[in-house]
């Protein structure tokens, strides 16, 4: 075993991108293609382009509440073994993992709830690695550092609680085992079953959804709108202009301030425009609605979406349909939509269990939200087995969704 440390970073200016990118995404600088089987799939959201896209425009700083906290964990001669992307807030939002009841009830019973340590992508419902290490054979180790490492920071602060929010399953029952309480939600993802095309799609499913998918389809564009795709090199200003507007409209009406700025739009198309796909609708040449999906090495994420002008079907045809498109055409394992909407499920997206973790030092508080998330996560297990009945896929598939895990 490698003797190691962990620092924390106030910044991510403070560690070169590269360095960063070598733990969290080594994909992205492998030079052999006959070693990319035996790394972990490219993860945008993790990247230090995003997550410095999203500090350096201001749109997850100090001055929104969310204090750059990151975790990195070093051997003795410097080398990075581990990363955490954490955060010090002062709130709640932005998270997708609800717990303003918990801070509601810590507070009127006299104890201070924020700051809160966490440890998550901003404003990305994404599931994915968060004690994330670089293989071999002391990765658990690693792991197991990092956790102990998060609930550290959170006693030595005296603060109310470390949350780990959309980890993997495996780390869920890892820092199960280090004292953190386990939470489960539910989103919907579209598995792609090697598809050779949509109509490949659509044979799977049943007569009568099939049927409702083309009636939608063919009514989302009925007013003579056209599909314009854009990705890489293609997009310009003008599509960012266009859909920004958009982002905000739709941000405005849903919460009253949208979390993203414009700078933060231009900064990722200017480091990541390969790592994006804009879906626009276009009337008599003129854009009047974009939905902006990220592009990993076998998944495609779905992540905002907005119009200027209303069409029956027009959410679902660029949010969910040309998403499967594109993914077949890619050759992409699944398309993960976004959070929540059990309207999904009449589109070929199945429920799928999503895992955060949460430390709670105060043994009385602790005690109270134990309580509240074994009866939690019973109900988000009935939920999923009770909605994938509703599968829209012929039987003799055998597509239907993952069985939930234990709880």
């Amino acid at each position: 075993m490698t003797a190691a440390q962990v620092r924390v970073l106030p910044s991510l200016s403070e560690i070169d991108r590269d360095r960063w990118d070598a733990v969290a995404n080594p994909r992205r600088l492998a030079a052999d293609a006959a070693v990319l089987d035996d790394l972990p799939a490219y993860d945008p959201f993790l990247s230090h382009d995003f997550l410095w896209s999203l500090e350096e425009s201001g749109s997850a700083d100090v001055e929104t509440g969310w204090r750059a906290h990151h975790l990195v964990l070093e051997s003795r001669s410097g080398e990075i073994l581990g990363l955490v992307p954490c955060y010090l807030k002062d709130h709640s939002f932005g998270e997708y993992v609800f717990d303003h009841g918990w801070a509601d009830a810590y507070e009127r019973a006299g104890g201070r709830y924020y700051p809160k340590l966490l440890a998550a992508v901003p404003f990305t419902p994404v599931s994915g690695q968060r004690l994330i290490v670089r293989p071999g054979p002391d990765a658990e180790l690693h792991r197991r550092l990092l956790g102990a490492a998060l609930s550290k920071l959170a006693d030595r602060h005296g603060l109310s609680s470390a949350h780990v929010n959309f980890l993997s399953e495996a780390e869920s029952a890892l820092l199960g085992e280090q004292r953190f309480l386990k939470r489960t939600g539910q989103q919907f993802h579209w598995d792609n079953a090697g598809y050779a095309d949509f109509e490949a799609f659509l044979s799977a499913l049943s007569s009568r959804k099939r049927k409702a998918i083309r009636r939608e389809r063919r009514d989302a564009l009925s007013a003579g709108l056209t599909i314009e795709r854009v990705t890489g090199a293609d997009i310009t200003e003008a599509h960012w202009h266009d859909f920004f507007a958009f982002y905000i409209d739709t941000g405005s009406r849903k919460w009253g301030r949208p979390y993203l700025n414009r700078r933060f739009f231009a900064a990722i198309g200017e480091r990541m425009a390969d790592d994006v796909l804009l879906v626009f609708a276009l009337h008599d040449g003129r854009r009047i609605a974009g939905a902006l999906n990220f592009i990993g090495s076998d998944t495609l994420y779905g992540r905002y979406w907005g119009c200027a002008e209303h069409h029956q079907f027009l959410h679902f045809e660029l949010c969910y349909y040309q998403a499967i498109d594109y993914a077949i055409a890619a050759k992409l394992a699944r398309v993960e939509a976004g959070a929540q909407g059990d309207h999904k499920i009449a589109r070929g997206y199945l429920p799928t269990i999503t895992f955060s973790a949460h430390y709670l030092p105060d043994p009385g508080f602790r005690a109270a939200v134990a309580d509240f998330l074994s009866r939690e996560r019973a109900h988000v297990d009935f939920e999923a087995r009770i909605l994938g009945e509703y599968a829209p896929y012929k039987r003799e598939t055998g597509l239907t969704p993952a069985p939930t895990p234990e709880t």
